[in-house]
């Protein structure tokens, strides 16, 4: 099929479970939709040597299940991994809410087996961790499809730890919570996960899933740390009194393995819970130092309230990843347009603060405008380079990620998702 638009000079691109927010899965100006989600075979876990041979359309929860009971685990864990594919995190460089500790998609992958944009097929890494050559595992990675089109993907596995010590901050002010945020970073400690919650979010949450949140509560922190059983004590110890140090009224411990599971469903299922607030919504995805969060959080809710739009915040507050979400009714046209506008001021408020607009959803069409203000010329002109040289007539993924003549900037695109889907 490749082979065949590139003779004919088609575009085409790649697709997996559609679970982007960016648009990256969207076909630019129609074209030959390449759709992944039938290569869904996992082809070889080797314990041994800690790696595992997946296709490109394997549900990421499916290799976490086969793994259960191993003693080992595939770190990367999106929120949507029970529907996002393999494939379509090793395009975006997909985080979730263990990226803290464990890093990103890229630090998981050794080697990928992709078709070039003219039908050839090459491989890059591989089962070894040390590949001599240049690190084009690296520039695969987070490119969007935009390089070459994937394969086969070798991903790291990663040992269970001993235990687990899973805590939930409660606090009556959204500074508070911030202020914790840095003590426990300041502290030395790198939880394995550390996730924010705000008031907006809860009453949905405690909607859907009876948990027994505190409604009146102004944020919460969902805070995780892991290893040898040894130390797990004291580190959930020294966390709990750096929280109280910065306000925290109440501080509680998962006690037992299904609570802990029942907390990490309730955060993980979080989108799907805003259908009980509104029927449509937009799910941004921003980047600030950890010491800006509570700078940008004002931002938000001042945004908001400028134009008439709630706005309620569920993210990955370890690493500074936003993901404020949106509230409106798409069939109201002025709404849609408020909505576009407080995006994009958000997002360049995570610009001003020296983050980045996007942390894992990825480029897309959607942020194609963002691109010239967070690069310089020359940046961009080298990643153009980079990108033709795979791709020398740009049928591939065109309109993408890159800023070309007529592209699509975020202004241009409907915002709109619908909370049932």
């Amino acid at each position: 099929i490749v082979r065949l638009c590139n003779e004919y000079d088609v575009p085409f691109l790649p697709r997996g479970a559609g679970t982007s927010l960016a648009g990256g899965c969207l076909p630019v100006g129609g074209g030959v939709m390449i759709v992944l989600t039938r290569m869904k075979e996992i082809l070889e876990i080797n314990l041994r040597d800690r790696y595992a041979v997946v296709q490109p359309g394997v549900v990421n929860v499916w290799l976490t299940n086969a793994l259960k009971g191993t003693g080992f685990h595939y770190a990367p864990d999106p929120s949507s991994q029970g529907a996002c594919t393999i494939g379509g995190n090793v395009a975006t460089n997909s985080g979730g809410p263990h990226t803290l500790k464990y890093g990103v998609t890229v630090n998981h992958v050794l080697g990928v087996e992709a078709v070039l944009a003219d039908g050839r097929l090459a491989t890059f890494g591989g089962p070894v961790e040390d590949s001599p050559g240049l690190d084009l595992v690296g520039a695969i990675v987070g490119s969007e499809g935009t390089l070459a089109i994937v394969t086969k993907v070798w991903v790291r596995l990663t040992r269970d730890p001993q235990g687990y010590r899973t805590m939930l901050g409660i606090f009556d002010s959204v500074d508070d919570a911030t202020a914790a945020i840095s003590e426990i970073i300041g502290a030395g400690i790198v939880p394995a996960a550390l996730e924010m919650m705000d008031r907006g979010i809860l009453g949905a949450l405690e909607e859907a899933f009876r948990f027994g949140f505190p409604l009146d509560a102004e944020a919460i922190l969902l805070i995780e740390v892991d290893g040898l059983e040894a130390g797990l004590d004291e580190q959930r110890d020294r966390i709990a009194e750096l929280c109280r140090n910065s306000g925290a009224r109440e501080v509680r411990q998962a006690a037992t393995a299904a609570e802990r599971q029942k907390l990490w469903k309730c955060r993980k299922q979080a989108f799907g819970a805003i259908g009980r607030l509104s029927p449509s919504y937009c799910t941004q995805d921003g980047v600030v130092p950890r010491t800006q969060l509570p700078h940008i959080l004002r931002v938000i809710r001042e945004t908001g309230d400028r134009y008439g739009l709630r706005i309620v915040n569920v993210f990955h507050a370890g690493d500074g990843n936003i993901h404020p979400i949106l509230l409106f009714d798409e069939r109201d046209a002025e709404q849609v347009r408020n909505v576009m506008k407080a995006s994009g001021e958000i997002l360049q408020a995570c610009l001003d603060c020296g983050g980045s607009v996007t942390g894992e959803h990825g480029i897309g069409v959607e942020k194609i405008g963002f691109m010239a203000r967070m690069f310089s010329e020359d940046d961009l002109t080298v990643m153009g380079q980079l990108r033709r040289a795979f791709n020398p007539r740009n049928n591939l993924s065109p309109g993408k990620m890159l800023p070309t003549a007529g592209a699509c900037g975020m202004e241009q695109k409907h915002p709109g998702r619908r909370a049932a889907m």
